[in-house]
């Protein structure tokens, strides 16, 4: 290898790894994905590496009924998202999510959760 491909493969090394990093990324749901919990929970939330407008949320059943939530965002960036849910019967739940990192990247996620008595 000459010296000019040596530098190249370190320049793109080096700010392909910085770009990478900049992403924010999922680090924390709650419910966990896979829960069985006892009783129904009183949020959803999720925890980001760094600030993302989630852009949409839902919560739907095992017969794809949707669950209203309610957000305490205001549609602003943020590190912690939280929306509280109604009282869930016993079942099986899924969220899906979408949104935009401050850096403009879009990110989408799903987890599920089981109410059981």
């Amino acid at each position: 290898m000459n010296r000019t491909t040596i530098c190249a493969a370190l320049f793109a090394i080096t700010f392909g790894i910085g770009q990478a990093a900049a992403h924010s990324k999922k680090e924390m749901t709650q419910p966990v994905n896979g829960a069985v919990l006892e009783a129904s929970p009183e949020a959803i939330e999720m925890k980001f590496s760094m600030p993302i407008r989630i852009t949409l949320i839902t919560l739907t059943d095992q017969d794809s009924v949707t669950h209203e939530v309610i957000r305490t965002d205001n549609m602003q960036p943020v590190s912690e998202f939280s929306a509280a849910v109604p009282v869930l019967p016993t079942g099986l739940y899924s969220v899906a999510w979408r949104g935009l990192a401050d850096d403009g990247h879009p990110m989408q996620g799903e987890f599920s959760f089981e109410v059981s008595e």
